[in-house]
């Protein structure tokens, strides 16, 4: 039984009077750095005519339990309430001034029972309030819905635009996601283009394929193959994760329906869709919705079951990921460039305009949505300086310098005096060729390496390499890395690999696919970077930036979810334990879904510290966190929880404390930068920042387009920062992470995320895809990950 409504106090004698709550001041959070620039985005401006809007609190005497019937009664009285109404059961929302203290009859049809409802007013809200927001994007959704686009998920999408793909089997929908938000410049509809892959393969055409491969071991290859994948049901556009198969019931079984009266789901599906299901000895698909609880207290539950042949698979098959071709004819209709991405938008808004329906229903809460995009001022972060051994340069605006990592020295280069290459006899003359260009082009970027031991396999089993690797290592114990080189996209073997290579016999390894190698033209720059890959694995230091902050330790943290273990997930920790910010610390630790994510980071933490004072034999005076997957709910849960914990870490270190910054970097974000410049909208270019307007009022964050964009609109990274007792500046913060964008190895340019965050990614990723274990401890001071 849900619990009683709390009673609403007695009036008081003298009532107080209400007035509108004030808005809260904006931070400071505006930087200075950099050139100024006109950046457009993804928000559209709206207005809001109405002065306020009236919240009441809504009583039932005597109480009434059922929600519909209180909707029912609240319904009744529509001439004194108006008709434009927001009413979750005892929180009713209003754009129009009641008395402060309203008394309303109903009657309870059940048994006659006289009802009094009381409705008394306790808050005045601006307009733009966030309690406000739900109801307005509920209008929001009633306006697409009278536009004709169809509700798939959260996202509305238009069916009839599909785009089909007929080589592929697939077919593409347009769509937009779309939403009402408050932001520090007012509020805001945000219009995301977006699409919806569907496959013209319904589950059981999946399953007969699966069938004919192999009969033997076909219910756990339809399992494997099957669980954890999306599906569309046409009928009613409604997406379902498969959580099981039931393979003991059929279309032929019978459920019973909410009346009470059994049926069979063949009749089912014939009597409400007109559909008729062909093969009757199917097994039934599962779903099971996560347990949400219905205002009142009601708890749902229980399973949802579905037909194989009118469930439709979504997304991009596992097989067409791996082909090169097939991704880049769906890439050219889902990447849209700023221009078209700007033209869908202003389809959508022409269309609402345009619509008499959909302009009275936005209307009726005051809401007046205008007909161009956002355009701002923004600006573009100074360019770096990359510093190398003992040359530097700064960064053009296509902040790439491949070109100089290969003509230039590194930092640091580790010797390569003793290691090994593993190959079938069929790759023998790509092997020759690969160590003979290493050889070449090794020594401009100061490294030295001797020439490898060279170990043909007699075939390319798994086995083969694994038992050969081993007994290698146990022949050579001085040995300081294993190359092999692979045939074919093999999950397997490179699991194998870097299971021996990163658990076993810890010792830093680089698998190479043949066919990366095969191109005579490209096998230059190919080997170039296998080679400073290879450099940074050993333990060398490639490149950095100036970093005026002394004493700073820069920490990454990454979560992913463990593929072997469903509900297992795995964190990735990295942490820079040298003042130029070039050797790094990384540890992994596996936390199933009960257990908090903090007592793992507060070991990491630890643990890096001590090495930090291996290194420097002091602790650092600064720490900045950079949190990756964290999303706005969670933000303070972060703040209130994650942090202070955080802090009783310093404890073990006598009269230690340091400064802490915590920043949250979140990549999932619907917002879009354009560049803006004669009337047209573009790709804005890298180190391109906004810091108000879009930007969170409760939090100091900024919008940062760190990467160069190649294909596809201008995708900028949000960071909000949650914790900062070393004051820095919003432009200290906002130059920081844009440094940190300049340091991972693996790419000669800018990245969309601090390095450490990406170092991060790679090794939770390593850990949580392939080894599904910590790796060696020994490891941890190498970027073996890479």
């Amino acid at each position: 039984m849900p619990p009683p409504l709390p009673e609403v106090p007695s009036a008081p004698s003298a009532p107080v009077k209400l007035t509108m709550e004030a808005a809260r001041e904006p931070f400071h959070k505006a930087g200075t750095k950099g050139t100024p620039v006109t950046v457009g985005s993804n928000h559209i401006p709206i207005c809001c005519k109405n002065e306020a809007v009236y919240q009441y609190h809504v009583t039932f005497s005597p109480n009434v339990e059922s929600m519909a019937m209180r909707f029912g009664m609240m319904k009744d009285h529509r001439s004194t309430t108006g008709e434009v109404v927001a009413f979750d059961g005892s929180i009713l929302y209003l754009p129009v001034k009641l008395k402060d203290v309203v008394s309303l009859k109903s009657v309870r049809r059940t048994d006659n029972q006289e009802v009094e409802i009381t409705v008394q007013m306790t808050k005045i809200l601006p307009p733009s309030s966030d309690l406000c927001l739900p109801f307005y994007n509920v209008v929001l959704r009633r306006v697409m819905k009278i536009l004709g686009l169809k509700l798939v998920g959260r996202n509305h999408y238009d069916p009839d635009s599909a785009i089909i793909l007929g080589k592929h089997r697939l077919q593409v929908w347009p769509g937009y996601a779309t939403c009402i938000k408050r932001t520090d410049g007012g509020l805001y509809l945000s219009v995301d283009v977006t699409h919806k892959v569907l496959r013209n393969d319904s589950v059981l055409d999946v399953m007969k394929v699966l069938h004919e491969q192999s009969k033997v071991s076909f219910q756990d290859e339809c399992t494997k193959e099957l669980i954890g994948s999306i599906v569309i049901t046409r009928y009613n556009n409604r997406t379902y994760r498969i959580d099981d198969i039931e393979w003991s019931k059929s279309p032929k079984d019978t459920f019973t329906m909410f009346d009470g009266s059994e049926t069979s789901f063949v009749d089912y599906y014939s009597k409400n869709y007109g559909i008729e299901i062909k093969e009757m000895d199917q097994p039934l698909l599962i779903h099971r919705p996560k347990e949400r609880s219905k205002p009142g207290g009601k708890i749902i539950t229980g399973q949802v079951l579905l037909v194989p042949e009118l469930s439709f698979m979504t997304g991009i098959p596992e097989k067409m990921r791996k082909d090169f071709r097939a991704m880049k004819d769906l890439t050219m209709h889902i990447n849209v460039s700023a221009e078209q991405h700007t033209h869908s938008i202003k389809q959508l808004l022409k269309n609402i305009a345009g619509n008499a329906e959909t302009l009275t229903e936005l209307n009726r809460w005051g809401l007046e949505i205008s007909t161009d995009l956002l355009v701002t001022h923004g600006r573009i972060l100074p360019q770096e300086t990359i510093c190398l051994q003992s040359s530097s340069y700064v960064t053009t605006s296509d902040v790439s310098w491949s070109r100089e990592v290969g003509r230039d020295a590194c930092i640091s280069c580790i010797p390569m005096n003793i290691w090994a290459v593993f190959y079938p006899r069929r790759c023998a003359d790509q092997v020759e060729e690969l160590v003979s260009t290493f050889l070449k082009v090794a020594g401009p970027m100061g490294l030295r390496l001797e020439r490898p031991n060279r170990v043909e396999l007699r075939d390319d089993r798994t086995e083969t390499y694994v038992k050969t690797i081993h007994s290698q290592l146990s022949r050579e114990p001085k040995m300081q890395l294993v190359v092999c080189i692979m045939t074919g996209n093999r999950d397997d073997l490179y699991t194998a690999i870097k299971k021996l290579c990163c658990i076993k016999s810890p010792i830093p390894s680089q698998a190479i696919n043949v066919r990366t190698i095969s191109q005579p033209q490209k096998l230059r720059s190919v080997a170039q970077k296998i080679l400073l890959q290879i450099n940074s694995k050993l333990g060398g230091e490639l490149w950095t930036v100036n970093v005026p902050l002394k004493h700073l330790m820069v920490v990454g943290v990454d979560v992913h979810h463990d593929t072997s273990k469903k509900s297992r997930s795995v964190m990735g920790f990295v942490a820079s334990v040298n003042s130029s910010l070039t050797r790094w610390y990384s540890r992994v630790t596996f936390q199933t879904p009960n257990e908090e994510i903090i007592s793992g980071f507060k070991l990491c933490l630890s643990a890096a510290l001590q090495k930090y004072y291996e290194v420097n034999h002091n602790l650092p005076e600064k720490i900045v966190v950079y949190r990756d997957g964290v999303s706005d709910g969670q933000l303070k849960m972060v703040e209130l929880y994650e942090i202070p914990q955080l802090l009783t870490c310093f404890q073990a270190f006598p009269s230690y404390e340091p400064k802490l910054v915590f920043i949250v970097v979140q990549k999932r974000i619907s917002t879009t930068l354009y560049s803006f410049s004669a009337d047209r909208f573009g790709t804005p270019p890298p180190g391109t920042i906004l810091d108000h307007s879009l930007t969170h009022s409760d939090w100091m964050d900024f919008y940062l387009m760190a990467h160069q964009i190649r294909q596809g609109c201008g995708l900028p990274t949000h960071y909000v920062c949650v914790y900062n007792t070393a004051n820095l500046s919003p432009d200290h913060l906002q130059r920081l992470t844009y440094k940190m964008c300049h340091l991972y190895w693996n790419w000669p340019g800018t990245i969309r995320v601090p390095a450490p965050c990406k170092y991060a990614h790679k090794v939770a990723y390593l850990c949580g895809q392939y080894l599904h274990a910590e790796p060696a401890i020994q490891l941890s001071d190498k970027l073996y990950f890479l």
